[in-house]
């Protein structure tokens, strides 16, 4: 998994302890870049906007009322907290993607749909379920094979149905096979798969799809993900995800983009800056993809990105939710409100 804890909260998660070597491989390749960001601040002209009010209103992104953050913000309240709720609303009043679950995700974007409908809103969701994903390392586990991928896919579609929705495919699939973590043997199905969840989820009539291709800390040229994007079918997608669950500051992120996108034919792109307010963290500190200290939140979803190929800013990883349980953090994708309320208070805008 690149680096970064995205397992969906509240979710199983399969967890292998690999050898030494193997991870080592993987924490320099795919994990310093995924999750965290490596810098130290934000960069001058990196996009954010300082002082922007929150966009709840004009964002064309559902925001779920029920979120870990909305109810952390209802019971601070509640004990008379209210200097942090007022804080925590940075997170809860904005949208934030939602990562339905492995076993049977109809129930969850159904919910999510049925709600955004409310509000006339377009579901930001994340699909996170590709047979040997993440290696076995921190978000190990993914379908048992490619038939019951397939099965989960149509699934997922079905539930999405005709309701206005933006999906994030398969985050790291594509660069674990580009950074050699992903074992050859692998290789094929998995652009098949992809290929073809590409196909299903642009049948439906409103939906956009994203493939997923890393971030600058990672990849660390562009040109090395031309191909599998080709090869997962990008021409037939929206375009692709860039810094899903990563901290890489937006100028660095934009730069890569771009390189990328001429690589790709002029494709289009969203990037996460659910957590890059600050940048990554830097100085080369071990796990830096991990609980990273002194994070914020980043640029708040929005459309209105000024760059005609730069579809939204998204918050794609669910700021609060644990990298896992370095740094005190509880497991994977595990609410964390103390280190919620931190980004927030540190928060770009």
């Amino acid at each position: 998994m690149s680096g970064r804890s995205i397992v969906p909260r509240a979710l199983p998660r399969t967890v292998r302890v690999l050898a030494a070597l193997a991870l080592a491989t993987a924490l320099a390749g795919g994990c310093s870049t995924p999750e965290p960001r490596v810098t130290g601040a934000a960069e001058e002209g990196d996009g954010l906007v300082r002082g922007e009010p929150a966009p709840s209103a004009a964002s064309p992104f559902w925001v779920d009322p029920n979120s870990d953050a909305a109810r952390q913000v209802r019971a601070w309240e509640k004990e008379g907290r209210a200097a942090e709720a007022k804080i925590l609303r940075r997170i809860s009043e904005r949208p934030v993607a939602d990562w339905p679950a492995w076993d049977d995700p109809a129930p969850g974007i159904r919910s999510a749909v049925r709600s955004a409908a409310r509000t006339k809103k377009t579901v930001v969701l994340v699909a996170y379920n590709i047979p040997h994903r993440d290696c076995g390392l921190y978000s190990a586990g993914g379908a048992k094979d490619a038939d019951a991928y397939r099965s989960w896919i149509g699934e997922f579609a079905d539930a999405v149905g005709e309701a206005p929705a933006t999906v994030i495919l398969e985050p790291d699939a594509l660069p674990h096979i580009t950074d050699g973590c992903t074992p050859p043997e692998h290789h094929a199905e998995r652009y098949q798969l992809l290929s073809e969840a590409v196909d299903t989820l642009k049948a439906l009539p409103n939906t956009k799809v994203y493939l997923d291709a890393g971030n600058p800390d990672w990849i660390d040229e562009p040109a090395k993900m031309a191909q599998p994007l080709r090869q997962a079918g990008v021409e037939r997608a929206d375009g692709f995800s860039l810094n899903v669950s990563n901290f890489q500051s937006n100028g660095s992120v934009k730069t890569y983009a771009g390189q990328l996108s001429d690589a790709v034919g002029g494709s289009h792109f969203v990037i996460d800056t659910s957590r890059n307010g600050n940048g990554p963290l830097s100085g080369g500190r071990e796990e830096a993809w991990c609980n990273p200290p002194g994070r914020g939140l980043g640029t708040p979803p929005t459309t209105d990105t000024g760059d005609d190929r730069l579809d939204a800013y998204l918050w794609i990883k669910r700021p609060g939710d644990s990298d896992g349980t370095c740094r005190g953090g509880p497991p994977a994708g595990d609410w964390w409100p103390e280190y919620a309320l931190g980004l927030a208070r540190r928060a770009a805008s």
